[in-house]
């Protein structure tokens, strides 16, 4: 499987389209720029299928209606942030006065921990709350790495300070959910560069005698 990375929006935050050898593709958080991340697919000959929210706040849901309608795909998420697509107060955009408000329409299904097939992808997601309290990863075994969100960066954690976070919470998350995988597993955050989960249980400051 084949993973394209856009940081997308002021924040940049990566929005990720993971492609099979066929051209189908998942959309994991489209955060803004809708026009050019649709430039960047049709350029690549790919074939949407659905997207994928790790979770909802503005910065990661920005171009959800545009790719969605665009492709006439299906928004997938977790439900205990089922009113945050539409409600900038709770997706952090009405905190903002220079950012326009972020409202989308509702998901079309929400998933829960376990193994997900969605087209020709089969994953297993994994709750990870602490972040935000329908914080998502998605674990994609056959190919060794996890789509986290905002939950685990390179040598940090999420920020726990917005609507519904909680920093026991975000690590027990860290701790039971994503250190649990193999060394090898490539994670890929919300936010800057991916890493591995060995160099996180060794270069990690906020995880060291966790």
């Amino acid at each position: 499987m084949k993973i394209d990375i856009y940081p997308l929006g002021l924040i940049q935050t990566n929005c990720y389209v993971l492609s099979n050898e066929n051209g189908d593709a998942l959309i994991i958080d489209p955060g803004d720029e809708g026009a050019r991340l649709r430039k960047e697919i049709d350029k690549k000959r790919l074939k949407p299928v659905a997207i994928l929210l790790t979770h909802a706040h503005f910065d990661h849901i920005g171009a959800v209606d545009y790719i969605r309608d665009h492709y006439s795909i299906p928004v997938y998420m977790h439900k205990e942030e089922a009113d945050w697509l539409s409600n900038p107060n709770l997706n952090g955009s009405g905190k903002y006065a220079d950012l326009p408000n972020v409202s989308n329409r509702a998901a079309d299904h929400f998933i829960e921990e376990g193994t997900v097939s969605i087209g020709p992808f089969t994953f297993d997601v994994k709750h990870t709350p602490g972040h935000s309290p329908g914080s998502l990863s998605f674990v994609f075994d056959n190919d060794r790495l996890a789509i986290v969100g905002d939950t685990l960066f390179k040598e940090s954690i999420g920020r726990t300070d917005l609507i519904g976070g909680d920093t026991q919470t975000l690590l027990n998350s860290i701790h039971s959910k994503l250190l649990s995988l193999d060394d090898d597993y490539a994670i890929y955050p919300g936010h800057g560069p991916f890493t591995f989960i060995e160099d996180e249980k060794d270069h990690n400051p906020f995880l060291n005698g966790f």
